[in-house]
């Protein structure tokens, strides 16, 4: 954390006196929250107490609580202070930070790196204090046995180690393209203990891991971008306006995200009688503290925005300490409440066959890729309304294709197909080939990016870049060019299901509810960069002819043939422990079901090709008919002058063989 000096200011007449620079009150307010939560945790047994397990002493609740409270509130600080450096701090015209920016980015860097290093502490001591042992016992023993066993340890050895690399690159980067990937960094590394902690036990953990990932980055974003602004202010650093226009979307977005989250895993872990417990008043009196603060700081924004942000920055901080208070703490319902095999492996219980009609009824809404159906669609809505209020036309077909993905993706994540995916390798099946192959198509076919290009307002020269200017920049960055070329993006996009399915990666994935929704993520977005530069309406960093696109369409088709082919020919059940763990009673035979998985792999995988075929051919000959139509048009303006000049030159050459 860097101390940000501000001029001096006359408290009397002639008589100067220097602000308190925001760096020390952040550090002294960051240890108060750590000392708050370690204090805290004492006053409940813990989920050592509610389970009838030997509790650990004083000392080591005390020494696990700040190790995680420092790292938490460290990698916010420092995950928030980054991205604030890469979309909030206006950089300079050649792309290099300006002092804000700069300021930011090196608070971030050294937050992270104190974050970081609190992680790797409490990665050991939170072995020993899990196993019963202290953490220099942990270290002198078979520790790396030990560690592979618990997984919140390891989580946060990742965490530190991501911390760290984050924070060294906030350090010593000056460049503001490099921003987004270090705040990115930050921000991921804390969702890695979260979904392997309370969050990934008992029923309903689906939607509970879901949550505590919002949480995580909702919490990342306010409390980081919060202190970076107050530092903003407390300088009186340029473009005032439009530092508080960008933070504060940011905060309106988070702290409703933060706050819808904690609901979830409120009502979750206690239920509708939330005042019979200390984990239920505690996390109620977290609710209210962040709504209260939520409502009055984004009220005060426009007209009062330093007390504003003083308000959404103490709600932010009390969630956030809270949090860590409720993570040592037993929720309720784990004492209370004993999970079938079902709601332990994948949050619910499936009693019943799937039917057609299940399958289209029975809905459990996905929290994150449901949400970001529902949220991509009114955002392209959005985009498309600015543009009809400008007099702009924007084609109907694409908006359709946008839309009929984004119901796509809400229907095969959140409808029965969803529901019963994680227990049915077939219907699994159906699910990826969906997300991979059909969804990306149709957004694709929406133009996102040339939308947004075309609905957002430049920056104008001499002002700061705004957003229409990052998307411009991400489209043409070096990065983009080489995950798009073909030879790259097609291993990608079919070396993707040999290296899930054929290498032991399935069985880990399946018995993790975050592992499958990051299986998601990867081939819907694999599916998106393969299918961009050949069907998609939005410019290419890669241009490839049209016989070149075919070509890479149609290398890819016979690796999807063999890869259902081989699953349909297997003798052995993939992630068969956890199916015959789940035992679903309605389900036969699991060999058969996972051949009829591959020989759905096999025609759903096809199908989709030959409609991506049956565009590419049409839009080629759209292509070649524009072509013939600028050819007859440049003909007539100048009078076949470029036949004549051939048939000159046919003639020239006659007469010099003659001769």
């Amino acid at each position: 954390m860097v101390a940000v000096e501000s001029p001096p200011v006359t408290t009397g007449p002639g008589v100067p006196a220097r602000r308190v620079p925001v760096g020390l009150v952040v550090v002294a307010v960051a240890m108060v929250c750590v000392a708050a939560a370690s204090l805290l945790s004492l006053l409940d047994p813990g989920y050592y107490g509610r389970l009838g397990l030997p509790e650990p002493g004083a000392l080591d609740r005390l020494l696990v609580t700040a190790l995680r409270a420092t790292a938490e509130l460290g990698g916010g600080l420092a995950a928030g202070s980054l991205l604030f450096a890469a979309f909030v701090a206006p950089p300079q015209l050649g792309g290099v930070l300006d002092v804000d920016g700069y300021l930011a980015a090196r608070r971030g860097g050294r937050s992270a790196v104190v974050a970081g290093l609190a992680a790797l502490l409490l990665g050991p001591v939170l072995a020993g204090d899990l196993s019963g042992t202290s953490g220099p016992t942990v270290l002198g023993g078979d520790w790396w046995a030990l560690f592979a066993t618990l997984q919140e340890p390891m989580a946060w050895l990742l965490c530190g180690v991501v911390l760290i690399v984050a924070g060294v690159g906030g350090l010593v980067a000056l460049r503001w393209r490099t921003m987004p990937l270090l705040g990115a960094l930050a921000t991921a590394s804390l969702i890695a203990p979260a979904v392997v902690g309370q969050a990934a036990n008992g029923a309903g953990h689906d939607w509970a891991t879901d949550a505590v990932i919002l949480q995580q980055v909702a919490t990342a974003v306010g409390l980081g971008v919060l202190v970076a602004l107050l530092a903003h202010l407390h300088r009186g650093g340029p473009h005032r306006d439009l530092v508080l226009r960008r933070a504060g979307r940011l905060a309106a977005v988070a702290a409703p995200v933060l706050l819808g989250s904690g609901l979830v895993l409120t009502v979750l872990w206690i239920g509708f009688a939330p005042f019979g417990t200390a984990w239920g008043v505690v996390a109620i009196v977290r609710l209210a503290v962040l709504a209260v603060a939520a409502v009055l700081g984004l009220l005060l924004w426009r007209s009062r925005p330093g007390p504003a942000v003083v308000v959404l920055l103490a709600g932010f901080a009390v969630a956030a300490v809270l949090a860590v208070v409720l993570e040592r703490w037993l929720p309720p319902r784990f004492a209370e409440v004993v999970d079938t095999p079902a709601e332990s492996l994948i949050g619910y219980d499936l009693p019943e066959p799937a039917t057609a009609l299940r399958l289209l009824l029975d809905w459990r809404f996905n929290i994150l890729f449901g949400g970001a159906a529902i949220a991509l669609a009114l955002i392209y809505l959005v985009g498309v309304r600015r543009l009809g209020r400008r007099g702009d036309g924007w084609a109907r077909g694409r908006t359709a294709a946008w839309l009929c993905g984004c119901a796509a993706l809400l229907v095969v994540t959140s409808s029965g197909v969803g529901r019963y995916s994680p227990g049915v390798f077939s219907l699994h099946m159906i699910s990826h080939m969906v997300v991979n192959m059909l969804v990306p198509v149709l957004l694709a076919m929406g133009g996102p990016m040339t939308l947004a290009l075309r609905a957002l307002t430049p920056a104008g020269r001499g002002n700061p870049p705004g957003p229409r200017e990052w998307i411009a920049v991400g489209i043409g960055s070096r990065f983009l060019r080489v995950v798009l070329h073909p030879l790259v993006v097609l291993a990608l996009f079919v070396g993707s299901f040999y290296a899930l399915y054929l290498t032991g990666l399935f069985d880990i994935a399946l018995r993790y509810h975050w592992a499958h929704q990051l299986m998601n993520l990867h081939f819907l977005v694999i599916g998106y960069l393969f299918f961009w530069p050949l069907i998609g309406v939005d410019a290419s960093p890669t241009r490839l002819p049209h016989i070149g696109r075919l070509a890479v369409l149609l290398a890819a088709m016979p690796f999807h043939a063999f890869f259902g082919v081989a699953v349909m020919s297997t003798s052995t059940v993939l992630g068969g422990e956890f199916y015959r763990l789940l035992a679903l009673p309605w389900v036969g035979n699991l060999l058969d079901d996972q051949h009829t998985g591959g020989g759905i792999a096999w025609a759903a995988g096809e199908a989709p090709m030959l409609l991506v075929i049956l565009v590419l051919l049409q839009r080629w000959s759209r292509d070649d008919a524009r072509e013939a139509a600028r050819h007859d048009r440049r003909a007539d303006a100048d009078g076949e002058a470029d036949l004549e000049a051939y048939n000159a030159m046919l003639a020239r050459m006659s007469g010099s063989e003659r001769s």
